[in-house]
């Protein structure tokens, strides 16, 4: 599971971070790998604190939370200054949208201690909430230039069923003949994720993390736990069943998994049958779709799903509630991936 993968790191990000930290992991309601990036992005926030003399501090771990309490807009904007001529792991300056992600963990801590947080008498820890003041980063890209980008990396239309199909009957005429046992005993599972993800547009750590129990094969539902721990049931696209029924009668005999083993996607592991990460998937996706001569990441399948929903129904309500989304402002995106209607209408121009 994701916790098994995350838990240690999240442990060793809070050894070095302030007790307050600590509060923030305890009280807030966030997804485990969001909550391991919002430590990663603290920091990298209280380090350049330290560095830039407005904590004189030796280790992040000391800085007191009058520090924050007493930051002013000025020095939120020379830390953003400081993101936009820093590079990352890729030796690139970081874009406005990686600026943007520290920005918002920086909000959700600073919601957090002015607003959330409780503590031994009951009040929250400050009241200047000085990311209020704080604005995001213009991406520059309007929702049409991002659509265009995103329509190139998506497997609409048949191009679904193609993959599905290279997956099934392709894939291993070009496999390395080393890894070719392993693929024919994963394919039916390897199959089944990519068509669950593409049938319903669930997140990769919902799908690493259904259980046996979350599949209802005559409903055609599946029950998922959405980020922060929110239970959801999501209807199946009928398309996919026959590759989720198929997965469903051989995962037994094919991983005699332990009675105990709740996960319905199950791997081996050093003799043992464990349930697949959320590492794996990414993986075993990327791996498939750049044989397939298109590559992309499970999150590409899941925007997948949303721009063809969106298509047929025209109704952000539905396609939110589909994805597990609290508001409709993410399913913007998916109004513009289908550019033919406005080349139609274009068309149609006297």
């Amino acid at each position: 599971m994701d916790s098994d993968r995350y838990l240690p790191l999240i442990q060793n990000e809070l050894k070095n971070l302030p007790s307050y930290i600590q509060d923030f992991y305890l009280q807030t309601n966030h997804s485990i790998t969001t909550i391991y990036q919002y430590l990663t992005e603290f920091r990298r926030f209280f380090s350049w604190l330290r560095d830039s003399g407005i904590a004189k501090v030796e280790k992040n771990s000391e800085i007191p939370i009058e520090v924050l309490a007493e930051l002013r807009r000025r020095d939120i904007i020379l830390y953003i200054d400081y993101l936009k001529h820093t590079k990352n792991k890729q030796n690139r300056v970081n874009s406005p949208t990686s600026i943007n992600r520290s920005i918002n963990a920086l909000r959700s801590l600073f919601k957090f201690l002015t607003v959330t947080a409780d503590t031994i008498d009951g009040k929250p820890y400050f009241t200047n909430n000085v990311m209020l003041k704080i604005d995001s980063l213009n991406t520059t890209e309007t929702l049409n230039y991002r659509a265009h980008n995103l329509e190139a990396h998506m497997y609409t239309g048949d191009r679904k069923y193609d993959f599905i199909g290279f997956i099934e009957h392709e894939y291993e005429k070009n496999c390395d003949p080393r890894a070719l046992s392993a693929f024919k005993r994963n394919k039916e599972r390897d199959i089944c994720i990519a068509a669950i993800i593409l049938g319903t547009g669930i997140r990769v750590s919902e799908t690493a993390n259904i259980n046996v129990s979350d599949v209802h094969l005559d409903d055609a539902i599946l029950d998922v736990t959405r980020k922060g721990g929110e239970r959801d049931s999501v209807p199946i696209a009928p398309w996919t069943m026959p590759y989720i029924i198929k997965y469903s009668e051989i995962r037994k005999e094919r991983y005699n998994p332990p009675k105990e083993q709740k996960a319905f996607f199950v791997t081996e592991y050093h003799g043992s049958i464990r349930r697949i990460t959320y590492n794996s998937i990414e993986k075993l996706i990327k791996k498939y779709s750049k044989a397939f001569g298109h590559p992309l990441t499970p999150h590409k399948l899941r925007h997948t799903l949303a721009s063809e929903l969106y298509e047929i129904t025209k109704d952000q309500v539905l396609v939110s509630q589909q994805l597990g989304q609290k508001g409709t402002s993410a399913t913007d995106l998916y109004t513009h991936v289908n550019q033919e209607a406005q080349k139609d209408a274009l068309r149609k121009l006297k």
